[in-house]
């Protein structure tokens, strides 16, 4: 077995939180590094046991393992501390370049030479997180996706700095802890999955904004149709099933008729100006009572075990 890494997470917040878990049952020791009210707000190991309690109760956890997973996890206020255990650091504070960016100066001022670190962000460009760090070959981007300690990618982001030794060790780490990492060789606006996700996003609130559907069949039409597949044949792969020449006469077509806009939709900021925000108010494409949030939260948690175990990526 390969030697395991000590793994400091900044930010101990849903991300902080989740990344840290995962890498405890890989069998990692782990250090959350409380920023601002993490403390007080995330009730990290309160939150890691409940996780586990379900992935128990799901067959995928063993029980008794359960204790030794939480005291691999530790806490700190100090950076100092951490840059002193960890081998490897991953940033998930709050989307802020210039906090990002003064993080970074001082990590790379505290670490050895040796520590790997990394940023979660899913928006900033990581090059320019690494703007004021001076070895800025050893910062790299590591997107994980929520629930971080379920679902398997790990978006690998390039910079215009990083080293290929850099590179080669995140990928090694990732894929010990039993994740699935991909490599974005360019550092561009919404790395790899969220440009795909959002494009559909897009297209999803336009259909709604248009008429041509409501807000709950649009969901029923991915989740009980082509959703369903994207988890065993992605798109590259659907194309090349059917045939280019065929995908190309559909995209001749329908192209002209799909959204494009460069601005987020005008129903969107409406509704945002009306205070539907979604989950958090109780309404934003549809209505959410708080028993509709707390079963849809369950249902994705267990869903995805369910998925993933069925995948065979449990």
């Amino acid at each position: 077995m390969a030697d395991k890494k000590k793994i400091a997470l900044l930010g101990a917040g849903t991300m902080g939180i989740g990344i840290a878990q995962m890498f405890a049952q890989a069998g990692h020791e782990v250090k959350l590094i409380y920023v601002y009210d993490d403390k007080v707000r995330a009730r990290p190991r309160e939150t890691m046991e409940a996780n586990l309690n379900i992935l128990r109760e799901e067959g995928v956890q063993d029980g008794g393992a359960i204790p030794a997973i939480l005291d691999r996890v530790s806490w700190t206020e100090s950076l100092e501390e951490a840059a002193a255990f960890a081998d490897v650091v991953i940033e998930c504070i709050v989307e802020d370049l210039a906090v990002k960016q003064d993080y970074f100066q001082k990590l790379d001022a505290l670490c050895p030479l040796s520590t790997v670190l990394t940023t979660n962000t899913s928006a900033i460009s990581v090059t320019e997180i690494a703007g004021k760090a001076v070895h800025k070959e050893r910062i790299i981007g590591t997107h994980f996706w929520n629930p971080a300690y379920l679902v398997p990618l790990v978006e690998v982001i390039r910079t215009k700095y990083v080293s290929e030794e850099t590179v080669a060790a995140v990928f090694q780490l990732m894929e010990e802890a039993g994740k699935k990492p991909v490599l974005v060789k360019k550092d561009v606006p919404g790395f790899l999955a969220n440009r795909m996700q959002h494009a559909l996003f897009r297209e999803a609130i336009s259909i709604v904004e248009n008429g041509i559907a409501e807000a709950g069949d649009v969901d029923d039409a991915i989740k009980y149709g082509f959703g369903m597949r994207l988890g065993v044949s992605g798109p590259m792969e659907v194309i090349d099933r059917g045939g280019l020449d065929l995908t190309y006469s559909i995209h001749k077509y329908l192209f002209p008729h799909i959204e494009s806009s460069a601005e987020p939709s005008k129903l969107m900021v409406q509704l945002m100006d009306e205070g539907k925000l979604g989950f958090k108010t109780g309404e934003g494409f549809q209505l959410w009572s708080p028993g509709q949030v707390k079963a849809s939260n369950e249902t994705l948690t267990r869903g995805l075990i369910q998925v993933s175990r069925a995948l065979g990526r449990l």
